[in-house]
């Protein structure tokens, strides 16, 4: 990666999360354009990019990012409320960072090099993880439907839908390790989760619970282990 990139981003990190305090965050949610902490907070990007490069004559490449950088961070906090703050998030995250790739190409010409997205091997790895998401956790609920325990179709105590998305996360955790030749991590995983639920199923008391919890997590660790080995032997 050219290393102009790199240091554009990390002058917008650096802004954006580490020079940027909740307090700033919150002025600018109240005040919207009136707080004089946006345009701080623009002037610090702009400063970081010249304190990064050491060079004033990318004077044009500073102000650049930092004017659109106000512009996009205007429209957020005007279209922010309390329904989309989530959502707006990420989306001036990747506005910014599109940004920054944008300016780095017309002023360095840098290209970006994705020839991999046609390539087989990418497909491969790309349809193997989305398997294990969202496919995987149907056919889970299918599968072990049956054995539900009785009153336990509902937990108010749990997080909205906090297990379905765990078990995501650790079958893309299962899918990285292998792919990667860390299968020890797998055991690791295994072994974290393992303590975090013994807690749990012993206040329980519920030998059902606790054995409708083991069919699951080995389910879903069998199921990540054998689409990550089934991927890793076609790409090999």
């Amino acid at each position: 990666m050219d290393i102009y990139l790199v240091k554009l981003i990390l002058a917008h990190l650096i802004g954006d999360f580490f020079l940027q305090p909740n307090s700033w965050v919150k002025d600018k949610e109240q005040k919207k354009l009136k707080s004089w902490k946006l345009y701080l907070h623009v002037g610090i990007h702009i400063v970081l990019i010249f304190l990064i490069f050491f060079d004033f004559s990318i004077w044009k490449v500073a102000l650049s990012i930092g004017g659109i950088h106000l512009v996009i961070d205007a429209l957020k906090i005007l279209l922010q409320n309390n329904k989309n703050t989530r959502i707006l998030f990420f989306i001036d995250q990747v506005l910014h960072f599109i940004t920054i790739v944008v300016i780095w190409h017309f002023a360095y010409k840098g290209r970006i090099n994705i020839s991999y997205i046609n390539e087989i091997n990418t497909w491969i790895i790309v349809s193997g993880l989305v398997f294990l998401t969202m496919p995987t956790s149907i056919v889970m609920r299918v599968i072990i439907a049956k054995w539900l325990p009785p009153n336990q179709s509902q937990t108010p105590q749990s997080l909205q839908n906090a297990g379905k998305y765990i078990g995501i996360l650790e079958r893309a955790l299962i899918f990285l390790f292998i792919l990667t030749n860390h299968f020890e991590a797998v055991g690791f995983l295994l072994g974290a989760k393992s303590i975090f639920r013994f807690g749990d199923l012993t206040k329980a008391h519920d030998i059902k619970l606790t054995e409708y919890v083991l069919i699951g997590t080995l389910l879903s660790f069998g199921i990540a282990i054998a689409v990550a080995m089934f991927c890793q032997n076609l790409i090999a």
